[in-house]
């Protein structure tokens, strides 16, 4: 599987080889399961009583006692000489143990087993290949135990076999395996989010978040305790997401949106870095480069570039951004990464960058790089690409391009696409919950109808008129003052309309058709 990785990207392989399992990152981003990997290895099982309780075959017991055995090189010519064996023997344990404390042992003795020398993992496919049995179902049987180290051990070994044998992992099983690994990630944090907000209710939260919150790793006391493996669940994604075939599995199962959802939340530095090498390494793929923004990676990452503190983060974080202009195949695309970066205030903070002076080589070469080609855009961006651009992020703000002279040059432009930039303005109306952007989107609808002759109507098809007059009734007054114009403007319509009506039924003199325009200026 190695030769899929990305291509033949030089930074790709040079940044992967370093990411080896044996390297000090690797233990960092999975202390936790290392941790307690270390005091498991220290109990040793009684295979015999096993043995004498008939639990376990005569071949299975000599062999499991020949292999657990510190000599190394007796565990090497034992693996040499009994392949078969050795997978018959674990995968037989693995399966008709019950004791969570004798699996969790099994699961170190594999996972050893296999950093040791791996090409090992192929000892499990060619035993599954001669009794033609399943090879990856004992492994994904055991992701529905109970136990936290049984199943993110599990998970790890998953994600060794899958990445490091010559067979790739078959499309159902990758499917329940990545969701697996997604449904865990999100309920990790979740469930870390809760924690927070305990600690908030108790009024402990801001003293201790500053004070004592993260150890030098970005781990947390509470976090150790309740959300202990969310960075080995982190770690196994960033080794299956190195493996391009794998990459379009794990956005089939709406895995880009929740990293997404997890990094805009408020995680340690650790995990930020893992979650955004994920997406820096889905990013080697053109057509995912080309896809990405559309989950609005780009803000999300900018909002964390503003308040990093690491460089780890800094710099994975320009790693993506200089990915998304130069892996796109369409120029296009790569133009409206730039423009959102525009939007997103990403030049601020590369001119900081910039009067840092990092040492780091790869961040002075991105923030150059990227610096380069931001300003390029800004030249050649027009007002309404800045506007398409700003839509499309989702976040509104009183920026230049609303003004009543952009919109007099620009409200028919909203209809192409079939309305796609309308029905996005319609569509934050439902959904957010910031008063900015509720406000801004009000106050576009309003210039819309105010400047495009049949506005009111295709507003009253896509929903919008509705939504608007909710608006009314919200909370925040400056909504309720944008809600407002926006109303009043699209019932000028109706009484212009009207009017013109009047005009044509009864041949009324231009007084009728003032009187109107004063009973529309009331409304």
């Amino acid at each position: 599987m190695a030769g899929n990785l990305a291509g033949a990207d030089p930074k790709f392989k040079e940044i992967i080889t370093s990411l080896d399992d044996d390297k000090i990152d690797m233990l960092a981003a999975t202390s936790v399961l290392q941790q307690k990997a270390t005091d498991i290895r220290n109990q040793k099982v009684n295979w015999q009583s096993y043995f004498q309780s008939q639990m376990i075959s005569q071949e299975d017991f000599n062999f499991i006692v020949a292999f657990d055995v510190n000599d190394s090189q007796n565990k090497v010519a034992l693996l040499r000489r009994d392949r078969t064996q050795a997978a018959q023997t674990l995968l037989n344990l693995l399966g008709h143990v019950s004791k969570d404390q004798t699996l969790q042992y099994i699961l170190v003795l594999v996972d050893d087993m296999l950093q040791e020398d791996r090409s090992r993992v192929e000892i499990f496919h060619e035993y599954a290949t001669l009794r033609k049995e399943p090879m990856w179902a004992p492994f994904l049987n055991l992701l529905n135990r109970q136990d936290g180290f049984i199943t993110n051990m599990t998970s790890r070994i998953i994600a060794k076999i899958a990445c490091w044998s010559h067979t790739p992992m078959e499309r159902s099983d990758l499917h329940f395996y990545l969701t697996w690994l997604k449904d865990q990630l999100k309920s990790q944090y979740d469930a870390l989010a809760a924690l927070q907000t305990s600690d908030s209710l108790k009024g402990e939260a801001t003293e201790h978040y500053s004070k004592n919150r993260f150890d030098e790793q970005g781990l947390s006391t509470s976090e150790i305790s309740n959300n202990e493996y969310i960075q080995s669940v982190a770690r196994c994604l960033q080794m299956m997401l190195r493996i391009d075939d794998y990459r379009f599995a794990f956005v089939s199962v709406d895995g880009i949106s929740t990293l997404l959802s997890v990094l805009a939340g408020r995680v340690n530095f650790q995990v930020q870095y893992q979650l955004i090498f994920c997406l820096w390494v889905l990013t080697f793929n053109p057509l995912l480069a080309e896809k990405m923004n559309k989950f609005n990676v780009i803000p999300i990452l900018a909002d964390i570039l503003s308040d990093s503190v690491k460089e780890k983060v800094t710099r994975i974080i320009l790693a993506v951004f200089r990915n998304l202009i130069e892996k796109p195949e369409d120029a296009q695309v790569a133009k409206e990464h730039c423009i959102s970066m525009v939007q997103s205030k990403v030049l601020k903070q590369l001119q900081i960058l910039e009067q840092r002076k990092c040492d780091d080589e790869d961040i002075t070469a991105d923030v150059e790089f990227l610096s380069e080609k931001l300003h390029s855009s800004v030249q050649d961006l027009s007002s309404f690409d800045e506007y398409a651009t700003e839509v499309k992020s989702g976040r509104l703000e009183w920026s230049p391009v609303h003004k009543s002279k952009f919109w007099r040059e620009n409200a028919q432009r909203l209809n192409e696409k079939n309305y796609e930039l309308l029905r996005i303005l319609i569509h934050l109306l439902e959904t957010s919950k910031d008063p900015l952007v509720l406000s801004v989107a009000s106050f576009d609808i309003g210039e819309y109808v105010r400047h495009y002759p049949r506005g009111k109507h295709v507003i009253e098809q896509l929903g919008g008129k509705t939504l608007v007059m909710q608006l009314l009734g919200h909370e925040d007054p400056n909504v309720r003052y944008e809600a407002l114009l926006a109303v009043q403007k699209l019932m000028v319509h109706n009484w212009e309309y009207l009017g013109r009506q009047l005009e044509q039924d009864t041949g009324a003199d231009k007084g009728v058709s003032k009187g109107g325009s004063q009973v529309a200026g009331k409304a």
